[in-house]
């Protein structure tokens, strides 16, 4: 199904004042008609015939008479066929046979200029009346819209459950693709989304992990959902592209929105994540401290400050780890007498 821009239809303000001025007429024609086919004038009753012909049958045009605002498109099919669709702010006059189309036009998600945010106010019968006006809205918006997919819960590479949600820029490019080659673009979109996000999720780790490849080069790195969310975000959007291709949309980025571990396993893996950033600081200490204990012996032994055989400097040496180590401060213990 190609698109079919229709240009030569903006002429909705020419046709509405001709049919006004036609029904002026044929109202004025048929008063006329009436006067003078009393009086006799047989042309009278055939002038009426036409006015009263025209006034019943003038009214058609105007229902051929479209208004679209900036970044609006209409699909046009008449009797089942697809004529072209009308793109751009205008007033617009079409075949008043013409029906347009929208399957998508009822559908609610979680996206901008979809969603209704705040509780309107109106009674029962307006808000009847307010949603079969907007169950008759069949324009097509050309904006770029948000959609904002709900979490999922999606096991990584390493088989631990992770909730994540993503939230997709995209627009119609191609509006015939996009009403006649699938049933409902919002809800193909949306779907697609779970799916490119599940594809994409389990390639990944949460956080880096050793031996795992996530490029597909059969090289390990260390590619994470956490750490390289930029990467897994542009991976994503390129999954969902090549998938909606056909339904005419355009993914323009795709951003992670949330990402944590499934509550399951939340408190094990900050366990898990806690004991890993203590030992990295033990570690940092301790090589802390063996340089600080290399630096005294060298400094004693250069100024020639004490001379220490090899049992003192390892009750030195030992001495000063445990300080310097240690989680509490250090208790000093004065010695009045020999080692030996």
């Amino acid at each position: 199904m190609k698109e079919k821009i229709l240009t030569t239809k903006k002429n909705g303000m020419f046709v509405l004042c001709g049919c006004v001025l036609l029904m002026i007429a044929a109202l004025t024609g048929a008063i006329l008609g009436g006067i003078n086919g009393e009086n006799g004038h047989g042309w009278g009753w055939v002038l009426l015939g036409v006015s009263l012909a025209v006034l019943c049958l003038g009214w058609i045009p105007l229902c051929g008479l479209r208004v679209l605002k900036p970044q609006e498109a209409l699909v046009l099919t008449l009797f089942g066929k697809y004529i072209g669709t009308i793109k751009g702010e205008g007033f617009y006059a079409v075949n008043p046979f013409c029906s347009s189309v929208n399957p998508a036009a009822n559908t609610k998600l979680n996206q901008s200029g979809d969603v209704t945010t705040k509780q309107s106010a109106l009674g029962k019968k307006e808000e009847a009346a307010a949603a079969a006006a907007i169950a008759e809205n069949k324009k097509l918006s050309l904006k770029i819209m948000t959609l904002n997919n709900n979490r999922q819960k999606i096991n990584d590479c390493l088989g631990n459950p992770v909730e994540i949600g993503i939230a997709v820029m995209w627009r119609i490019t191609d509006t015939a693709k996009a009403v006649f080659n699938v049933d409902n673009y919002k809800e193909f979109l949306s779907l697609q989304c779970d799916s490119a996000l599940r594809n994409v999720v389990r390639i990944y780790p949460y956080d880096v992990a050793p031996n795992v490849d996530t490029t597909g080069d059969g090289i390990a790195d260390e590619g994470s959902l956490r750490g390289s969310s930029e990467v897994v975000a542009e991976r994503i959007r390129n999954e969902i592209q090549a998938r909606v291709d056909d339904a005419g949309l355009e993914i323009i980025e795709a951003r992670i929105t949330y990402l944590a571990y499934a509550p399951e396993i939340a408190a094990v893996m900050l366990q898990r994540q806690q004991a890993s950033a203590i030992v990295d600081a033990r570690k940092m200490i301790v090589d802390g401290a063996v340089g600080m204990v290399e630096m005294a012996l060298e400094r004693l032994s250069e100024n020639k400050t004490v001379e220490l055989d090899e049992e003192r400097k390892a009750a030195m040496v030992s001495n000063l780890l445990v300080v310097l180590c240690g989680n509490r401060d250090a208790q000093p213990v004065v010695n009045s007498g020999s080692l030996y």
